[in-house]
């Protein structure tokens, strides 16, 4: 065998080794590519199934939200009849109030004309007594 046989032999065997390694990278490179496919294929069915479901639960909020509306639009009128009636008491406490006022007012008037009908009377029934006596 010659150099050049050698060296044409190394050089084949070179290449062969070569071939080998780029057949078992493709070969791992194909196995990689499908599961990736796979996890594609799964995760794309289970984002169409999040999305149905976010889908459903956005239907859902919207109709509890249309009920809920509805239902604060009916109690409304209770609350607006509770700050009515709390506007009521209110005046009807200032109004007692200023009634009560009145009337110690007018009481005490009506005891200061009581006692002067007092001291009237007994100041007559003196002066009758003693023209009687007399």
């Amino acid at each position: 065998m010659t150099g050049g046989q050698v060296a044409g032999l190394i050089a084949a065997i070179a290449f062969l080794i070569l071939v080998l390694f780029i057949g078992m990278f493709l070969v791992k490179m194909n196995k990689t590519l499908g599961e990736v496919n796979r996890s594609m294929k799964s995760m794309t069915s289970d984002i169409d199934v999040i999305s149905h479901q976010a889908e459903d639960i956005m239907a859902n909020a919207n109709e509890l939200l249309t009920d809920v509306n509805k239902k604060v639009a009916t109690i409304d009128p209770v609350f607006q009849a509770a700050a009515d009636l709390g506007e009521s008491v209110s005046d009807l406490n200032t109004v007692t109030r200023n009634l009560t006022d009145r009337v110690g007012v007018t009481a005490k008037k009506t005891a200061k004309t009581s006692m002067a009908a007092r001291v009237s009377k007994t100041a007559f029934d003196l002066y009758r007594n003693r023209k009687n006596k007399n």
